[in-house]
């Protein structure tokens, strides 16, 4: 006999229906083809096992499973679920009329129960596309795929309860989940926020630039001067999500695995903090079949990466095409896949290997030319495309004790939100572009127009403070944004003053 499921295959973020097949008929073996990897090969046992220990009798002949289309390859457990109740139908031990209607995914334990399996919310995406009635799925996994409305999501603990479902012996209620509902809540909660800090108001300040502009930033300080307390922070100021772009990230960290157990939708900017240890496939992505990194897994949030100067160097060049392009394409010999990654990129360094450079109280060791040499090991074309360069100084001891109250993260939002609004309607011309931090030089020159006095005076700082030309562009950007902060339709010359300021690695004597 033959029997026909449905079940789903990941590649990138998006997701493609797989036919699974079984053939049980007369000879000896259990052979599945369709290009399986090891994990679904060794679904027999599982399968076997499971099948016996519900009091089912495993076929004593030849079982042939086949994964259409045969020719894309298919990975992970998820297929154990859908195997086993092909086995069954094939062997005329059940009979269910609704094999058809519904996807079928979760991986089988020896007793029968189901484990969780990565990629639901959009292989849940791709069940309704295709008309299928509903998604039979493990019960950790059923509040992500209710996430998607017109489905039916089947939320079962075992293989038995499953078939049961299937033969109309057990009726099962489909989750249901009001997405904007979920959305809503969970916006404006935060564990960090900016009232807790503290002094670094010139840091607060760069950082709400940087939130309002969607800039990069790398911040300058020695250790435990707040640097990496401040970075996160930042999410907390950023522009709360909107229901697209939850979905988005959400779908990117359910096929990563990275979904919490019983979770829906990720209301929340991600905050990624990778150590400086990372490989580059890790950072970008990689693998037989492409997984996301963390690149991708900070799409619509921020990258932290702490100790710039520490990471590998090929690591660091990696992100440069992210950085311009707001995507990775990582390409295989049989596959081409393209994951999101558009995301802020917030970076820390000490000034020095010891740490104490331009230090107001400790004195710098390091020999000469260490401070140059440390910073060169960031290369130029990667420093072009951070924005603003801060230098952090220690707070002071009268700064951490005051009871101040200072701004909450709440308070600088606000502003954030407004600016942000006035870039929406600057670049609703150009979908492409939505911040000012993304405009291209020829856009910048006429969003950015300045007038004579402000030319005269930055013509005065770059030769002043021996800016290099890559800073030009830069610098009228980031003017662009405080001017949005401020409400402003012009560029005036305090707000280009500002953003001359935050150009400090620039500076051809900075080093010393």
């Amino acid at each position: 006999m033959l029997s026909k499921l449905f079940g789903s295959a990941v590649y990138g973020v998006n997701a493609s229906v797989v036919t699974i097949e079984v053939a049980v008929d007369t000879g000896v073996g259990f052979f599945i083809v369709g290009l399986p990897d090891g994990a679904i090969k060794e679904s027999q046992h599982r399968v076997e096992t499971a099948i016996k220990h519900l009091g089912f009798m495993f076929p004593r002949q030849k079982v042939v499973v086949n994964l259409a289309p045969a020719d894309i390859r298919k990975e992970g457990s998820a297929y154990d679920l859908a195997i086993s109740v092909g086995v069954l139908q094939a062997s005329g031990q059940i009979y269910s009329q609704h094999l058809e209607e519904y996807m079928l995914m979760g991986e089988l334990s020896l007793d029968g129960t189901l484990r969780p399996v990565r990629g639901v919310l959009p292989i849940a995406i791709e069940a309704r596309r295709n008309k299928f009635k509903g998604f039979i799925l493990p019960k950790e996994n059923a509040a992500e795929a209710a996430i998607v409305n017109n489905l039916e999501v089947i939320p079962v603990e075992s293989l038995e309860e499953a078939i049961e479902f299937l033969t109309d012996k057990k009726k099962i209620t489909p989750i249901e989940s009001n997405t904007r509902d979920i959305f809503a809540d969970a916006q404006d909660y935060y564990e960090a926020d900016f009232a807790h800090v503290q002094g670094q108001e010139n840091i607060k300040r760069a950082l709400e630039i940087a939130a309002a502009g969607g800039h990069n930033v790398i911040m300058i300080g020695p250790p435990g001067a707040g640097k990496t307390m401040l970075a996160k922070r930042l999410p907390s100021i950023l522009p709360p999500m909107s229901l697209q772009e939850a979905l988005e990230t959400t779908k990117i960290h359910s096929v990563a695995g990275k979904l919490a157990s019983n979770a829906s939708l990720i209301a929340h900017r991600p905050f990624r903090s990778p150590h400086h240890t990372i490989s580059d496939v890790a950072l970008v992505g990689g693998g037989g079949i492409p997984q996301p990194g963390e690149i991708s897994l900070s799409h619509n949030g921020v990258l932290f990466l702490d100790e710039l100067p520490e990471f590998k160097r090929t690591v660091l060049e990696v992100m440069r095409q992210p950085l311009e392009e707001r995507r990775v394409t990582i390409s295989r010999a049989k596959v081409s896949v393209d994951f999101p990654a558009n995301f802020m990129l917030i970076s820390s360094m000490n000034p020095c290997p010891c740490g104490y450079y331009n230090h107001p109280e400790k004195e710098c060791v390091c020999p000469s030319g260490a401070v140059q040499r440390y910073l060169n090991k960031i290369s130029g074309p990667l420093l072009d495309r951070i924005d603003l360069h801060v230098e952090v100084t220690p707070v002071s001891f009268d700064e951490m004790i005051s009871t101040r109250k200072t701004e909450t993260s709440a308070e600088i939002r606000v502003r954030v939100i407004r600016a942000r609004e006035i870039q929406t309607k600057r670049f609703e011309a150009t979908p492409q572009i939505y911040s000012n931090a993304m405009m291209p030089s020829q856009m910048v020159k006429e969003v950015c127009e300045i007038n004579t006095a402000c030319k005269n005076m930055l013509k005065r700082a770059m030769e002043k403070l021996r800016l290099s030309a890559r800073a030009y562009d830069r610098i009228l950007k980031v003017a662009r944004t405080i001017a949005d902060l401020d409400a402003s339709a012009n560029i005036e010359i305090q707000h280009l003053s500002e953003a001359i300021h935050y150009r400090n690695l620039d500076r051809e004597n900075w080093a010393g």
